[in-house]
């Protein structure tokens, strides 16, 4: 009797560790066709993008390091990878793109005495690029850092009161949880100088945690930094392709 309740036990824990293997496997799966059904569609919206003027900003640059992760990595030359795919993806697709920087530099002027003073003459550089040429949209990509280095994900933000911007936070806030494997990370509206005094539907991406040991090695990968682009791109579909509220009196863009 023993020995059968010790077998019972092991072919229960057998069972149920198969049945756990299924039903991640089922999971996994799911997910996957539902990214290869998004991708369809967003392929079948790509006209909503053609002709727009979309101006991306690689966040930092130059002595600016931005965020630095645990094994060194540097937020200037994530954000500048993830960009330019970006931008690769939106011009396949017809959209005219500028990015604010190319290479590892920023905009300020090299005779500004202050820190303080190179870093909003290059915010304001930034911003001015999208506003001069009436660009459709404004995306300034950046990497986010916590001292809890568990806080992961990727999240979007845009200026409080604008309609558009928020519509814009949210779409692709969406397809970054759709792609990437995000923590129920969600859209909010905070006052970023750059969103503030952007002229047209504008959103921070903060494309994921370099203080977390996990997302900072994805980040390196150039595959991931596809997906994140994609996600991007899908959201930025998305936002043109589908009406938007009307907006209502004294809110912005």
């Amino acid at each position: 009797m023993a020995l059968y309740s010790a077998r019972a036990g092991l072919f229960g824990k057998r069972f149920t560790l198969v049945l756990a293997a299924v039903v991640l496997a089922v999971l996994v799966g799911f997910r996957l066709s539902a990214a290869r059904l998004e991708q369809h569609y967003i392929s079948t919206l790509a006209w909503a993008v053609a002709g727009k003027l979309i101006v991306i900003d690689p966040g930092h640059g130059g002595e600016d390091p931005g965020a630095v992760g645990a094994a060194g990595v540097y937020e200037k030359d994530i954000v500048l990878e993830v960009s330019k795919k970006l931008a690769e993806i939106l011009r396949q697709a017809g959209a005219e793109v500028l990015l604010t920087r190319e290479n590892d530099r920023d905009l300020s002027d090299p005779g500004n005495h202050s820190l303080y003073q190179s870093r909003v003459q290059d915010l304001t550089k930034r911003v001015e690029i999208a506003n001069q040429r009436g660009a459709d949209l404004f995306l300034s990509i950046h990497v986010n850092s916590f001292p809890d280095r568990r806080e992961g994900g990727a999240q979007t933000f845009s200026q409080p009161g604008s309609l558009e911007g928020k519509k814009l936070a949210e779409s692709i806030q969406k397809e970054l949880n759709r792609f990437l494997v995000n923590p129920g990370r969600a859209a909010k509206q905070v006052d970023y100088f750059a969103n503030r005094m952007a002229k047209m539907p504008s959103a921070i991406v903060e494309i994921g945690f370099v203080s977390n040991p996990q997302e900072e090695k994805l980040m390196v990968d150039a595959e991931y930094q596809q997906r994140i682009a994609y996600a991007i791109y899908a959201g930025v579909v998305r936002y043109f392709a589908e009406p938007s509220q009307a907006v209502a009196p004294g809110s912005r863009i």
